[in-house]
């Protein structure tokens, strides 16, 4: 943390701008040496000079500097950002100039991380700004803003005030039990303060699983038979031939991927080999995987065909579906008639007719999946949601503690010995946000961010 380290903060390539990023206690000093123009030193904060990156007398680019003093900055420290043309080769040699002059590379996510530290931003924030770096759709952005602000922040920091508010009472009553004005916490009142607690845990969980809608999208896979139409289906949803569609049986062998969007929510859609015995080595492999992408999938769509008697393993399938969130596509509505609708075992609320040679029932797909998510609620609402495994991970650690706490009540455990667990949730539920944390957490975190951010 005492050292100056720069890296470039744009994305490598040719472009019109370029920008390197330094902080540290001596950037501006370092720029200086490499820059000919106004002196740095004695220009004004957050103010922007043009002027050329220079090897002593070789000219090596023209530039427009901005100086930033600490602690009003990103990183709490001094920053500097050189504005250089965006070729490859006077970038580096920019980078270049700031390394021999005292600069360090940084690393992956060093600015954030020097930022967390310093105590601009907490966690949450942190990692919000990956996220906002990786957002794709409208709906991420907005989930990405909302935790840059702190928004996010604000529901851990109140249940650990809530978790601070029963501690201090427990101590006041275990330190000074002759204060007749402090409301006595016996077990009968604790039990509805922990239940509290317990609820607003469970809710916020309860919404972080649209938390992890919207960063994450909707895992979609396209079960059905071979030839029913699901490479044709992915076709048709992403509007372009991602798929090889042919009218022989077990042409898709492996999954293949692509994504869409609705309303701000992405579809991450799969197509899976088609589902039958084979004899096939390679064919048996990819039926295996088509199997196991039904089992991990959020939304299952799957598929029928309209000129085929339901057989019974597809039956089985149907009925293997039935507790998770689905969608039966009858596909080929244009041809004769075979499948016995009567036969399929599914709400008929989640049954669609296709014919995707004739785009028939491809928009009825898009409402159904809307309905089946929710997804007008998560355009339009706020999204401020926990939406990173890490946190959410934790957050269901900390419910399974306090759940135990109220069963320990109910038991009647000793005051003083609830009042140690309260205190590990609330050290726990600190590792969120990083009130509390180990250095290997912020190793492990920040490598994943991208150079110069």
């Amino acid at each position: 943390m005492n050292d100056t380290i720069c890296a470039i903060a744009t994305s490598q390539g040719v472009g019109a701008i370029a920008i390197i990023r330094v902080s540290g206690e001596e950037s501006i000093s370092i720029v200086n040496q490499v820059f000919k123009g106004k002196d740095l030193t004695k220009v004004d904060s957050h103010t922007i000079h043009y002027g050329h990156i220079v090897d002593h007398d070789e000219v090596i680019d023209e530039v427009l500097v901005t100086v930033m003093k600490a602690p009003k900055t990103f990183t709490v420290e001094d920053v500097v950002e050189i504005n250089t043309h965006g070729g490859i080769a006077p970038t580096n040699r920019v980078l270049e100039l700031l390394l021999e002059n005292g600069c360090r590379l940084a690393e992956p996510g060093e600015f954030t991380k020097r930022a967390f530290l310093n105590g601009r931003i907490d966690l949450l924030e942190a990692e919000a700004v990956m996220d906002m770096i990786d957002a794709k759709t409208e709906t991420q952005r907005k989930m990405a803003v909302n935790q840059i602000d702190g928004k996010t922040s604000n529901l851990i920091n109140e249940l650990r005030n809530d978790m601070v508010q029963i501690i201090s009472n427990i101590n006041v009553n275990i330190d000074y039990p002759e204060y007749d004005d402090v409301e006595i916490i016996t077990n009968e009142v604790l039990i509805p303060k922990i239940t509290k607690l317990k609820e607003k845990i469970q809710r916020i969980l309860k919404e972080s699983e649209n938390g992890r809608i919207i960063k994450d999208g909707i895992k979609t896979s396209i079960i059905g038979r071979p030839n029913v139409g699901k490479s044709s289906l992915l076709n048709a949803l992403l509007q372009e031939d991602k798929a090889i569609v042919t009218n022989i049986a077990g042409t898709t062998r492996d999954i293949v991927e692509g994504q869409i969007s609705i309303n701000g929510i992405l579809l991450n859609m799969i197509d899976t080999a088609g589902i039958r015995e084979t004899e096939d080595i390679i064919e048996a492999i990819g039926v295996e995987k088509s199997l196991k992408m039904m089992d991990e999938s959020d939304l299952i769509l799957f598929m029928l065909n309209n000129n085929e008697e339901l057989t019974e393993d597809l039956k089985e399938l149907l009925n293997k579906i039935s507790n998770r969130k689905y969608l039966v596509l009858i596909n080929k509505i244009d041809l004769d008639n075979k499948l016995n609708r009567n036969e399929i075992n599914v709400d008929s609320n989640k049954i669609i007719e296709l014919s995707i040679t004739e785009n028939k029932g491809i928009d009825e797909l898009k409402e159904k999946i809307v309905e089946l998510f929710n997804l007008n609620e998560l355009e339009t609402k706020d999204p401020t949601y926990l939406s990173n495994s890490r946190s959410i991970s934790i957050l269901k650690k900390c419910l399974r503690s306090v759940e135990d706490i109220e069963k320990a009540l109910e038991e009647n455990m000793p005051i003083d010995m609830i009042e140690l667990d309260i205190k590990n949730i609330w050290e726990e539920l600190g590792t969120i946000n990083g009130s509390t944390y180990e250095e290997e957490l912020l190793d492990e975190m920040f490598k994943r961010f991208c150079l110069g951010k």
